[in-house]
């Protein structure tokens, strides 16, 4: 489990690689936690997350510390990174739209978010704090993630093929590869 508590959010994450699809959330942002679910579903990790943030304001310090702490609990679940695949991809249809996400368990942090909505909000939920959510996990977890929309014009299909693909790549990533015993680089470490 890992625990972030800031003076706008405190948050527990508990995450299990090998876990089944299970998520149990309390967020208090009911569109991110569809999203988060999406994850867990997909990248067949059992995903336990409680969050209290300063919602009277707006999300935006919840979701970052959301994405902050799911990339600690990711970074400490991973270990060493002995025998992983490191490498994950997919590609997620959703009717019209098409996202694409590809992930490295590098060591170094970077993002590569290319994805235009077409609206602002879906619901009361402020699209550009996606970006913000992945920034905060990708500096925790210290990979290397590109995202990109290949088309869509629902923004709710957008975002459920980014998170879609996410899980499944994240998952791809991190399960054994078999004929890996040490770590997955020239260099001898990540």
């Amino acid at each position: 489990m890992v625990s972030r508590e800031t003076l706008e959010t405190q948050i527990q994450v508990s995450l299990n690689l090998d876990g089944g699809g299970a998520a149990r959330l309390q967020t208090g942002i009911p569109f991110l936690e569809h999203m988060l679910e999406q994850i867990a579903r997909h990248g067949l990790l059992d995903l336990d997350i409680h969050a209290q943030g300063d919602l009277h304001i707006d999300a935006h310090h919840t979701v970052e510390d959301l994405g902050i702490t799911l990339g600690q609990a990711c970074r400490q679940a991973v270990g060493d990174k002995k025998g992983i695949r490191r490498y994950g991809h997919a590609y997620v249809p959703l009717d019209e739209a098409l996202s694409r996400v590809v992930i490295d368990f590098s060591g170094r942090p970077g993002l590569e978010f290319h994805v235009d909505f077409p609206r602002a909000r879906i619901a009361d939920f402020d699209v550009d704090l996606f970006r913000e959510f992945f920034q905060g996990f990708v500096n925790h977890a210290q990979v290397t993630l590109h995202i990109d929309n290949l088309r869509g014009r629902n923004a709710h299909h957008i975002v459920e093929t980014v998170f879609k693909a996410f899980g499944r790549a994240l998952r791809m990533a991190v399960e054994p590869d078999p004929r890996m015993s040490g770590i997955p680089s020239t260099k001898g470490s990540l």
